[in-house]
C-alpha cells in the first residue's frame, strides 16, 4: 500500500533537499511508503544535484512555478525505483493525453516532450534505508533554462491533475504489489 497526499497549504521552493529519506514523514507525517505533491517554484544549486550528468554537463535544474511529486518507497534495489519512475512518466503521459488530446506527447526515458519542448524533470535514487524519486511538470515556461511546454499550454489545471495523478499511481501500485501475492512460487 502507499499513503498519498497532495500539499494545498505549501509552496516550497524545490531544492533537490526534500529527496531525501523521510522527508516525507518528517514534515507530512506519512510514515511508510508514500508520495506526496505540490506546487512550488523548483531552483536546485549544484550542491543537491543526484545525477551526475546534468553536473557535468553544467545542467541548470530550474522553473518559476511546477507540479512536484516525491515519493519514498522501501525497495532495497536501485532498478526498481527506476521502474517506478518511469512508470510515473508513462502513466502522466497518458493522463495528459486524454485531458488534451491535440497535444501529441513523447516519453524519452524518464521525460515527457512535446515536440522538442520539455515538460519534466526527473530523477530516482537510492538512499540507505530507501528509493526515492522526483518528478515535476511545468506549470509554467517561465524560468526554465531549456526549451519548455507546459501544463498552462495543455489548459491543465495542476491542482486537479495532481489529485488525479496520486490517485491513479497508488492504484497501479497497489495493483503491481497485490499481482506479487496471489501468484506460486515454482
Amino acid at each position: 500500500m502507499i499513503k498519498t497526499k497532495h500539499l494545498l497549504n505549501i509552496s516550497e521552493v524545490y531544492d533537490g533537499r526534500q529527496l531525501s529519506p523521510l522527508w516525507i514523514y518528517q514534515n507530512h507525517g506519512l510514515l511508510g511508503t508514500s508520495l506526496v505533491s505540490w506546487i512550488g517554484p523548483c531552483k536546485i544549486p549544484d550542491s543537491n544535484i543526484v545525477d551526475t550528468e546534468d553536473l557535468l554537463n553544467n545542467q541548470k535544474i530550474e522553473g518559476d512555478l511546477m507540479l512536484h511529486f516525491i515519493g519514498e518507497f522501501f525497495t532495497p534495489h536501485l532498478v526498481e525505483i527506476v521502474y517506478l519512475q518511469r512508470l510515473m512518466a508513462s502513466l502522466i503521459k497518458d493522463l495528459l493525453q486524454e485531458q488534451a488530446p491535440e497535444f501529441f506527447l513523447t516519453r524519452s526515458g524518464d521525460d515527457l516532450y512535446f515536440d522538442d519542448k520539455k515538460l519534466s524533470i526527473s530523477i530516482a535514487t537510492r538512499a540507505v534505508q530507501s528509493s526515492l524519486l522526483h518528478f515535476a511538470l511545468n506549470i509554467t515556461n517561465k524560468g526554465t533554462p531549456v526549451k519548455t511546454c507546459s501544463l498552462e499550454d495543455f489548459k491543465i489545471n495542476p491542482i486537479n491533475f495532481a489529485s488525479l495523478v496520486l490517485s491513479k499511481f497508488a492504484d497501479e501500485y497497489t495493483s503491481s504489489q497485490n499481482a506479487t501475492y496471489k501468484v506460486k512460487s515454482v
